[in-house]
């Protein structure tokens, strides 16, 4: 085989095309950039607009009055944190007399600290809604600090006990 290119037969020669002296302009202005004010299309109001879907979980901000004195009413609970996360904002709790875990919402614990596994606490338990069948703890106090653990406040600071 030969290095030389060979013409095909009953073909011109192609030349390629001419390459701009410059390269395109980029717009003038900030202005040139946005969409045209014509091609606009106004969206059809819609009723959810500008609302936020309401969490499912009453915290103590948004529970009614009647929920608040059915469960101040109520008696007083006691039982260990199963577990609690500060950063979502909620956690269970393990009922000393025994059954199903007890939900906490961290707007429901009064005190200094964040609570921890193994910390003993009181509380007194509310209904949750639509059915009302499962229950949160409301009103929940750290009664003893699981010793040997690091306690945070909520401000941030870090206690051992």
């Amino acid at each position: 085989m030969s290095s030389k290119a060979t013409p095909i037969q009953g073909s011109t020669p192609m030349t390629p095309p001419p390459i701009p002296a410059r390269a395109p302009k980029s717009p003038g202005s900030p202005e040139s950039l946005h969409p045209p004010t014509h091609r606009y299309r106004d969206r059809s109001p819609s009723p959810m607009r500008g609302y936020l879907i309401p969490s499912p979980l009453p915290t103590r901000r948004n529970r009614t009055y009647s929920a608040t004195a059915r469960a101040a009413e109520g008696p007083m609970f006691t039982g260990v944190c199963k577990y609690f996360s500060r950063s979502k904002g909620h956690g269970f709790i393990t009922p000393s007399d025994g059954g199903k875990d007890i939900f906490v919402h961290i707007s429901d614990i009064e005190g200094e600290y964040v609570p921890v596994e193994g910390d003993e606490m009181s509380y007194k338990i509310c209904s949750i809604p639509p059915k009302l069948q499962k229950v949160q703890a409301v009103e929940v106090t750290i009664t003893h600090l699981n010793p040997g653990t690091k306690h945070e406040t909520w401000t941030g600071h870090t206690v051992s006990s």
